[in-house]
């Protein structure tokens, strides 16, 4: 029998908490992804949830962790402090990016108390009229995250659901 990696039960328990915001109806989970990738030995699990069928916008949980990760923590390195990293990307549309983006920034830091790093990536498809940019905005939190994290994973995604909440609710 294997003991289980960081990776493991951090993916363990960021799976429950997701799956019980769907039992209760808060969030509908649209997609569920684990990858080994064999050519660089890592891992990635990610999980797509929106608030509701009908509604625009989605969310994006992403845990990753990398091959030096999983041999430090496998051969038991004192030196290293083995973890994952964790990202959230929501997903949502907008028409003027010079105001819709300044105003996505300014309501996620308020909602996120201004701790992940928030970045806002467009893209439209050439040649459509009107113009709705993609916006994919990034949450990075800069650190990574072991065991010792677990209890904040509830509150990290009822602040994902939140931030659908009000991407909802702005409309396009």
């Amino acid at each position: 029998m294997f003991d289980p990696t960081i990776y493991d039960n951090i993916k363990v328990v960021l799976e429950g908490a997701v799956y019980d915001l769907d039992l209760e109806g808060h969030i509908l989970i649209t997609r569920r992804e684990d990858q080994v990738d064999l050519s660089s030995m890592s891992r990635t699990f990610a999980i797509e949830f929106t608030r509701k069928i009908d509604k625009p916008s989605k969310a994006e949980i992403n845990l990753h962790v990398h091959l030096s990760d999983l041999a430090a923590e496998i051969l038991e390195n004192p030196t290293a402090k083995p973890g994952c990293t964790l990202t959230i990307k929501l997903f949502t549309k907008v028409k003027d990016p010079e105001r819709d983006c300044k105003r996505i920034a300014e309501e996620l830091g308020l909602i996120w108390e201004h701790r992940p790093q928030i970045t806002q990536s467009l893209s439209y498809t050439y040649g459509t009229s009107p113009i709705i940019y993609r916006n994919q905005i990034t949450l990075s939190f800069g650190r990574k995250v072991d065991e010792s994290h677990l209890d904040d994973f509830p509150d990290l995604i009822g602040y994902a659901a939140d931030s659908l909440a009000w991407l909802d609710e702005r409309g396009t």
